[in-house]
């Protein structure tokens, strides 16, 4: 068997993870100012040039800009800039996210709606799996997300509609950050449980199933709701 071959990052390339890892985290957030260059190549114990590097990097993906005479910020997040999407998730607010789940409402109950007119038995066969994965890995914040995903992504292949699937892939990455935080609060709080998320998708799966279009859209919208409850009633705790 052949493997594909591991190439070693250079030295900016790490750099750049570290200080990408520092946005993800938090640690770093949108509007902090960086540390200068020779500050950075200090910290990091690397020459200038690789710093350069780095920001460079960073820079090309959105994450950070570079302020004529002020210094190196971290990018607020923008709705007009999910070229992209994984950065832009990065990013996001608390107030971005009950935008992205405003959007989530409108576009996914329609979706489930035209996908239980339209499913066909692969479909279903694809929506299946992904709930079954889902309660799997139920005890898995990343794996469970990754089936949550698929779970909404199936969906939209199910309407036969290639514009809502563009859609739903375009936004996929900004819908990964809010199911992420999501299952991290339900793991972790008494508010919410993995169990509950796993009811409300399979009411909708049911639906689908049962081709109740006003139904499965319905379920979906109360899936969404309850999404947002969950993350409000955490975010004001934290913010207390």
């Amino acid at each position: 068997m052949k493997y594909k071959q591991i190439k070693p990052k250079k030295i900016y390339e790490e750099v750049a993870d570290a200080l990408l890892d520092s946005i993800r985290s938090g640690e770093l957030k949108p509007g902090d100012k960086l540390d200068s260059v020779q500050q950075l190549a200090e910290s990091f114990q690397v020459g200038r040039s690789a710093i350069r590097e780095a920001l460079t990097s960073l820079r090309a993906m959105g994450l950070i800009e570079l302020r004529q005479g002020e210094g190196t910020y971290v990018n607020e997040f923008s709705p007009t800039d999910i070229a992209f999407p994984i950065q832009s998730a990065i990013l996001m607010n608390k107030e971005d996210i009950f935008h992205l789940l405003e959007v989530r409402k409108m576009l996914e109950a329609g979706v489930a709606s035209i996908a239980a007119e339209k499913r066909t038995t692969e479909d279903l066969a694809k929506i299946q799996t992904a709930l079954e994965e889902m309660k799997e890995h139920s005890g898995d914040i990343l794996l469970g997300e990754k089936a949550d995903l698929n779970f909404h992504l199936a969906l939209a292949e199910a309407t036969r509609n290639p514009l809502l699937v563009s859609l739903m892939n375009h936004v996929s990455d900004l819908m990964a950050e809010s199911m992420r935080e999501t299952r991290r609060i339900c793991l972790y709080t008494e508010e919410a449980t993995i169990e509950k998320l796993y009811e409300e998708h399979e009411a909708i799966f049911k639906a689908i199933v049962e081709r109740q279009s006003e139904q499965a859209a319905l379920e979906m919208r109360v899936h969404l709701h309850n999404v947002e409850t969950t993350l409000s009633t955490y975010m004001l705790s934290i913010d207390k």
